[in-house]
C-alpha cells in the first residue's frame, strides 16, 4: 500500500530520533572510560578486555535480532532495546574490577546491538519506501546525538561523578524512548514498493561473485568500524594520558570526532550523488587514514583534537556505502552480513588497541586504525570495477 507522505514523514522522525538517542547514549559512556577506567584500577589491556563486552554483546545479539524483529516488527524490538539501553549504561560506574565492568557491559553491548539491527532495519524499509537515499541522514542523527552527549560530558566530567552523569543519561533516555516510542509503536513498518514479503524472509540464491562482493563491502564496513570503535573507546585516554588534556577537553575530542562525522554524514547524499561511491570509498579512507595519522602522532591537543575530526569527516559514510551496496546486492542477507562484519571490527578494536598499547603505546596502536581506513580504500578502488558492474 502506498504509504501517507505525512504518516512517513512522522514515521521518519520517529526513527531519526531513536538513531540520535543511540548515539547520545553511547557518546555519554565513552566519555566517562578514563574515569571508570581509574574507578577499577584496570590497565590497558584488562580495560581492552572489559570494552570487549560491549562489541561481544552486540554481535551475539545482532544474530538473534533479526528473528526477534521478523517475530514482533522492527518497531516493537526498538522501542524495548531503547529502555535496555537507557537502562544499563547507568551500570558501569557501579563495578569496581575489570571483571564486573565486562559482564554489565556485555548487557550494554546486547542493548546497544539490538537497537542497531531494529532501527537500521525500519530505516531500511522507509528508505525503500519513499524512494530517495535518506540513509545518510538517519546516520547523520546518530553521530549528532554523539556530538551532543560528547559535548555534555565535557562539560559534566568536572563537576558530576561518573555515576550521577550516566544516571542523567538513563533518566534522558526512558523520557525520550516514552515520547517518541507509542509514535513508532503506532505505525506499521512501511511495505517495500517492489520486493515481496515472501521474497525479503526467503534469502535469494547468490553468485560466487555476488557472495564475495558482499563479503568486500563486509570488509569495509570492518575496517571502518574498527576506526569508530576505537576512537569512542581510546580516544579520550590518549589524549588525558599521552597529551596531558584535562577530562573535559580530553572529552571534547570524541566530540570533535562525532560533529565531523555528523556533516559528513549529512552532506552524503549529495557526495554519493557527485562522486559516486567507488570515489566516495576511496576518498573517504585516504582522508581518515591521514586524519588518524595526525590524531595519534601529534604532540599538542590542537593537532590531534583537528586529527580527529579529519578522521570523522573520512569515515563518515564508508559504514552507510558499505551496508547500502550490500543491501542492494543480496537484500536483507547482505545487510545483516555486511553489518556483522562491521561489528566484528568493532569486536576486534577495543582488545587489539588496549593490547598494542601495552606492547608498544596507545599512540602507535591507534595508527593501526589509519592503515585500516588505507585498506578500505585500497579494497574500494581494486574492487571498483566489479561492484560497478
Amino acid at each position: 500500500m502506498p504509504g501517507d507522505g505525512n504518516s512517513l514523514t512522522t514515521l521518519r522522525t520517529a526513527i531519526t530520533v531513536f538513531f540520535a538517542l543511540d548515539g547520545f547514549v553511547f557518546a555519554g559512556w565513552v566519555v566517562r572510560i578514563p574515569a571508570i577506567k581509574e574507578q577499577t584500577d584496570a590497565s590497558a589491556s584488562a580495560l581492552g578486555l572489559a570494552l570487549l563486552g560491549v562489541s561481544a554483546g552486540a554481535v551475539v545479539t545482532m544474530i538473534l535480532t533479526g528473528r526477534l524483529c521478523r517475530r514482533f516488527g522492527n518497531h516493537r524490538v526498538t522501542v524495548v532495546c531503547a529502555v535496555l539501553l537507557s537502562l544499563s549504561v547507568a551500570l558501569p560506574p557501579l563495578t569496581h574490577s575489570a571483571l564486573a565492568l565486562g559482564l554489565v557491559l556485555l548487557v550494554f553491548g546486547a542493548a546497544y546491538g539490538g537497537i542497531n539491527v531494529a532501527f537500521n532495519s525500519a530505516a531500511v524499509d522507509l528508505v525503500a519506501a519513499m524512494r530517495r537515499p535518506i540513509m545518510p541522514s538517519f546516520h547523520a542523527a546518530f553521530s549528532l546525538g554523539g556530538m551532543v552527549g560528547a559535548g555534555l560530558g565535557a562539560l559534566v566530567a568536572g563537576s558530576l561523578s561518573p555515576t550521577r552523569h550516566l544516571l542523567l543519561l538513563t533518566g534522558v533516555g526512558l523520557l525520550v524512548t516514552a515520547v517518541a516510542g507509542p509514535v513508532l509503536l503506532r505505525h506499521e513498518p512501511p511495505a517495500p514498493p517492489e520486493r515481496e514479503r515472501p521474497a525479503e524472509d526467503a534469502p535469494r540464491r547468490l553468485d560466487g561473485r555476488t557472495r564475495g562482493l558482499v563479503l568486500v563491502f563486509g570488509l569495509i564496513a570492518g575496517c571502518t568500524a574498527y576506526g569508530e570503535g576505537a576512537l569512542a573507546d581510546w580516544g579520550a585516554l590518549h589524549l588525558e594520558e599521552d597529551l596531558a588534556a584535562s577530562p573535559g577537553a580530553a572529552a571534547i575530542g570524541y566530540s570533535c570526532f562525532a560533529l565531523a562525522m555528523t556533516v559528513g554524514r549529512l552532506t552524503g547524499t549529495t557526495l554519493l550523488e557527485r562522486l559516486g561511491r567507488t570515489r566516495t570509498v576511496v576518498a573517504g579512507g585516504a582522508t581518515a587514514a591521514a586524519g588518524m595519522l595526525l590524531g595519534s602522532l601529534a604532540p599538542a591537543l590542537w593537532a590531534a583534537l583537528l586529527g580527529y575530526a579529519v578522521t570523522g569527516i573520512g569515515l563518515a559514510n564508508l559504514f552507510p556505502v558499505a551496508v547500502e551496496r550490500a543491501g542492494a546486492l543480496a537484500g536483507p542477507s547482505g545487510v545483516a552480513t555486511a553489518s556483522t562484519l562491521g561489528y566484528g571490527g568493532m569486536l576486534l578494536g577495543p582488545p587489539a588497541i588496549g593490547f598494542m598499547a601495552d606492547w608498544f603505546s596507545l599512540p602507535a596502536a591507534l595508527t593501526s586504525v589509519a592503515i585500516l581506513a588505507a585498506v578500505a580504500a585500497l579494497i574500494g578502488f581494486a574492487t571498483r570495477r566489479a561492484a560497478a558492474g
